[in-house]
Formats: C-alpha cells, structure tokens, sequence
C-alpha cells in the first residue's frame, strides 16, 4: 500500500482543478511510457535469445520459479519505497525503471512459453483485451467519480490468499487452472479500480511516478492472467 503523507502535497480531492488535471495528465504519461518500456524491452528479449534462458533456467528446477518469485517481491518493495520518494525526483524514476524491468525479467519466461506453444498473436491479443479492459475500468471511476478505497483492505487480504496459492503450487507441483486464472483477472480489475481512485482521490499533487508505478503493477496483473487464460484456451 503506498503512503499518501499530506505532507508531500497536496492532496488531488484539495488540489485546484488545474492541478488535478496536471496530476492525471503526468500519471497516465508515464504510465503509457512504462507499457511502451515493457514491451520494448520483452521484444529484446524474445529477439535475443535471452528471455528463453530466462525460462530454462526459472522453469527448468522446481524452486527456480519460487526464488525468482521471492526476489521480484522484494524488487517489487524497493521499487514502491523509491518511487515513493519525498525527497528525490530521480529516485521516483529510478524506482518507475527498476519495477518496469523487473516485469519484464519475469515475464520473459510466459512470455516464450506463449510464443512456442501458442504463437506471438496469443500475446497480442492478450494485450489488446488487457488495455481494452483497463480502459473501461477507468472509464467507469473518471465517470461515477466514486471512491473505491474501501477496496484496500479486500485487495490485500485477498493478495495473501493468492500468493499463499501460487507459493502452495510451487511446493506441491498442482496447477492452478484457468478457474484460478478467473479469479486474479477479477482481482487484477479490483486492484485497478482502486489504484484510478487512488489517482482521482487520495494520492498527492508530486506522487505521479508512484500513482503510475501502481497502475502499471496492475495493468502488468492483468495481462499475465489475460495471457495465461488465452494460452489455456489455444492448448
């Protein structure tokens, strides 16, 4: 959950319209710049060879896939905590580049699994269902104006059930089935309903990396288990 001090600006509810509309405006920037990032950089792995030894060498043990799980976790943390920053402008960025990279290291696994077993239009349209699905999940808070912050909690108890799942498949080597695939694309469209409340509600004037770094998390969410339905559906 990021922190949204008082301290570090003001709010976006207080914010003068003209700050509010600078805010989104920076926010959805540099979330579009993340996505762009992302995909240049999955296309270079899948074109240099290297997202394939990323898979071999993540799926080709059991625990591979858990230690690279465990370390963008904590990647993931630092990044926020950067982002987040209060004091450093390229400390916000740093931590934006460093999460963006991270998604796509481990991506790159998924990623070729797709390609070998379902074709490169598999993930395109994976995507295209991604963004169209995240636009209209924004639609619908920058329409209603509602604020869906008491999402938090859910959000958060139920990421511990998830990850609890996904740590228990690992250990005990059961899939976890495009049901289960269902149920994070519902929590990946939860969690961007809160984080564009967040955006129009409860973050600070200065806080766009870090409002963007959430939705990209989120969007990123979503397309891995868009991806993973889709791959389940051409097998």
């Amino acid at each position: 959950m990021n922190n949204y001090t008082s301290t570090f600006g003001n709010t976006v509810a207080d914010a003068l319209p003209v700050e509010r509309a600078a805010f989104i405006r920076k926010t959805y920037l540099h979330l579009a710049g993340a996505i762009l990032a992302f995909i240049l950089l999955e296309g270079y792995l899948a074109f240099s060879g290297l997202g394939a030894r990323i898979a071999i060498t993540t799926l080709g043990t059991k625990w591979g896939w858990m230690l690279v799980l465990l370390a963008f976790m904590g990647v993931s943390m630092l990044a926020n905590w950067w982002a987040n920053s209060q004091t450093s402008k390229a400390m916000q960025y740093l931590g934006l580049a460093l999460y963006t990279i991270a998604e796509a290291i481990i991506f790159a696994p998924l990623i070729f699994l797709a390609q070998t077993k379902a074709g490169d239009g598999v993930i395109v349209e994976a995507g295209v269902v991604s963004i169209g699905l995240f636009l209209g999940i924004t639609a619908v808070v920058f329409l209603t104006r509602k604020d869906f912050s008491f999402l938090g909690p859910i959000l958060m108890i139920g990421g511990f059930v998830a990850l609890g799942t996904i740590i228990c498949s690992i250990a005990f080597g059961f899939g976890l089935g495009t049901i289960f695939s269902f149920i994070m694309v519902a929590f990946a469209g939860g969690s961007i309903l809160y984080e564009t409340s967040n955006v129009m509600h409860r973050y600070n004037t200065n806080q766009h990396v870090a409002a963007s770094l959430s939705l990209f998390a989120s969007v990123a969410l979503l397309f891995w288990y868009i991806l993973r339905i889709y791959m389940g559906s051409r097998n």
